[in-house]
């Protein structure tokens, strides 16, 4: 018998649903509480809230547990390629030897971005903000590929709008690190795998460039891609579906996903982290005194990159990424003064008796704003970064909302303003 919950209000009882996922979470059902009570719900952030039933993601911030499509993030990170894991979250299963070698020549046909595009950057002004041109490139695409705005699109004509945005979004990305240092564009050699071909577009000096990869490197962005490719139902997430159910096109809605991300409460973080660490070098690098700040309930200051809204006890995506940071650091020999209080600042919370016993832990954003740094990406590309990362994620959870048929996002309110109140003359007021 399935379960129901017992809502008593005005002398009446409505019986709501309750639904079970699989992993035996459980959320009240209340699409018909309005219809049958005429109440509707409050929820400031949707906190509380769940906006829809999802079989891509699974999260659980007590344990420490992320998993995409069932497999542990730890095992995805250690053995598998970012292309690799972009196939499993949208469309559901790991692809077999045949499939990935499809799915990677597939990518590869659809690297090149329009050349016009080279246009939009002679356009932006020199001190324009990467997520600014980000944001705006991205929606443009849609103006190239005027057939993704057809309304009854079908799924082989979604499939390659899918396919063209994951192959175009890192030369976008590696254009745009360009622009800001100034540097020719490198265009896409397609004989490298998925994250070999950005490093190579971003840090490769010549126009067809054939700069060796560091291995090391190369796998520490794959790991950072792949630990940030979906974190379930957040603001951008959320965004990208709520634009996504009017039935906008794929690149309008990524690119408002871009713009959720922006916000510095979203994908700032780890640009917050090094403003951090800039501003206590500056400040002479004394990292005992910014320490007993963190500590000092009278004090504003925070530490950036400690701790976790949704991990309570460990972020087990920062575990795996601190060896990552590690091996970079070790192989490209920073001497960095920010990077050294950094370790400073990660020894002393793991092992200051405050910090763990208030499960202030370094997060993912933390180690990747550090290896971001030694590879020599400016704080002002960080969230880029975090985007080409999330990019299969968003894609993943706007294809499910679709194939869902999840009617346009419209939510409630109540309402607090004033009651009916007549119009006075200007001249009488």
């Amino acid at each position: 018998m399935s379960e129901t919950a017992i809502l008593k209000y005005d002398g009446q009882e409505i019986e709501l649903p309750v639904v079970t996922g699989s992993e035996n979470e459980k959320a009240i059902d209340i699409g018909k509480l309005r219809g049958g009570s005429g109440l509707i719900t409050i929820d400031p952030g949707f906190k509380n809230t769940g906006s829809t039933q999802s079989a891509i993601t699974f999260l659980d911030g007590e344990k420490g547990v992320l998993r995409y499509r069932g497999y542990p993030i730890e095992q995805l990170a250690e053995n598998a390629s970012f292309s690799e894991v972009a196939f499993l979250l949208i469309y559901g299963e790991l692809p077999n030897s045949a499939q990935l070698e499809d799915w990677n020549t597939k990518l590869s046909m659809h690297t090149l971005v329009h050349e016009d595009i080279k246009n939009f950057f002679l356009g932006y002004p020199s001190k324009s903000h990467p997520m600014g041109q980000l944001v705006s490139i991205v929606s443009s695409l849609s103006t190239f590929y005027p057939e993704s705005l057809e309304t009854n699109r079908s799924k082989e004509e979604n499939d390659l709008t899918m396919i063209r945005l994951l192959a175009k979004f890192p030369t976008i990305v590696s254009w745009i690190f360009k622009k800001i240092n100034g540097h020719p564009i490198v265009y896409p050699n397609n004989s490298l795998d998925y994250v070999s071909n950005f490093m190579n577009m971003t840090f490769g000096h010549r126009t067809e460039s054939n700069n060796e990869v560091d291995p090391i490197l190369a796998d520490a962005m794959n790991k950072l891609l792949i630990l940030h490719a979906d974190h379930e139902q957040n603001c951008s997430t959320s965004t990208v579906k709520i634009v996504g159910s009017s039935h906008a096109n794929l690149y309008a809605s990524i690119s408002a996903g871009i713009s959720a991300l922006w916000g510095p409460l979203h994908g700032g973080a780890n640009q917050a982290v090094l403003e951090m660490l800039e501003n206590i070098k500056n400040d002479g690098g004394n990292t005992q005194k910014w320490l007993d700040k963190a500590k000092d309930k009278e004090d504003p200051f925070r530490l950036m990159g400690f701790g976790h809204r949704v991990y309570k006890n460990f972020d087990p995506r920062a575990t795996i990424i601190k060896k990552a940071a590690d091996q970079v650091l070790d192989k490209l020999g920073v001497n960095d003064p920010v990077l050294e209080i950094a370790k400073q600042l990660e020894e002393a919370a793991l092992n200051d008796d405050y910090f763990k016993a208030r499960k202030l832990f370094p997060n993912v954003d933390f180690y990747s704003g550090i290896i971001y740094r030694a590879m020599g990406f400016p704080v002002e590309m960080f969230t880029v970064l975090f985007a080409l990362g999330r990019l299969p994620g968003w894609i993943a959870q706007w294809k499910e909302m679709l194939e869902q048929r999840t009617p346009i996002g419209r939510p409630r309110q109540v309402y607090t303003g004033s009651n009916e109140r007549q119009y006075v003359d200007v001249n009488a007021r």
